[in-house]
């Protein structure tokens, strides 16, 4: 297996344990990241369902050139979560409210991946939960800057974990100044890799059809329990 296969296979089983008119940036007074997770956190609990295209950039020191990989991401709240990738066709993570399946067949065809969805915890298995529900407990915080994306600004953060035993060192969002929701985020894994997924085409509290959240074994696939 190559490098890069390597770094992506590695870099889904940590996921598994995780665009904006330019004008002139607005200046906080004081530039307290506070307020700023606040808001996203106020704009997560308005989300019954969201689903966007990501672009997903995985940075492994250890494999050469990043692996970049596209597709679309669902999440329901709270436990179903999906992440479909068209590139490269047929990788799959999939929360289906009781188990996190973790399909990648571009890199370890005929193996499926299951862990147990924890039936306590509030952020249940998703990408932007983790960060935006209760922020202020969970992290150490500091403003890192304005940034302008597609159709306007947003703020970045840097977030390091409280816990004593994070998946990840460090992990910088970027807030959406005009509705709070993120639209991209930067994690450092603690293998020191780096990944990026940006999100496009964000839609909000529409209908998504069960079927995205449901997980089908391929036949022939060995399921590995975690």
């Amino acid at each position: 297996m190559s490098g890069r296969a390597l770094g992506r296979t590695g870099g889904q089983l940590a996921l598994v344990a995780t665009l904006l008119t330019a004008r002139p940036p607005i200046r906080l007074s004081a530039q307290d990241p506070g307020p700023i997770l606040d808001r996203a956190s106020a704009a997560y609990q308005t989300i019954a369902t969201l689903a966007a295209d990501f672009v997903q950039i995985v940075a492994n020191p250890l494999a050469g050139g990043p692996d970049t990989t596209r597709g679309r991401l669902y999440e329901m709240r709270p436990s179903r979560f999906a992440m479909r990738f068209t590139d490269p066709q047929g990788d799959r993570i999939v929360a289906d409210g009781r188990w996190l399946w973790l399909y990648t067949p571009s890199t370890t065809p005929g193996q499926v991946i299951r862990s147990a969805i924890p039936a306590t915890g509030n952020t249940g298995p998703n990408l932007l939960g983790q960060f935006v529900e209760h922020p202020r407990t969970q992290y150490r915080a500091r403003y890192v800057r304005a940034d302008s994306l597609a159709d306007g600004w947003a703020d970045v953060v840097a977030l390091t974990p409280t816990a004593a035993d994070p998946p990840y060192s460090e992990a910088v969002i970027w807030v959406d100044r005009n509705d709070g929701l993120l639209r991209r985020v930067e994690i450092v894994e603690q293998s020191g890799q780096r990944r990026t997924v940006i999100l496009r085409h964000l839609t909000v509290n529409a209908a998504v059809p069960q079927r995205e959240f449901t997980f089908s074994v391929p036949s022939g696939a060995r399921v590995v329990d975690q």
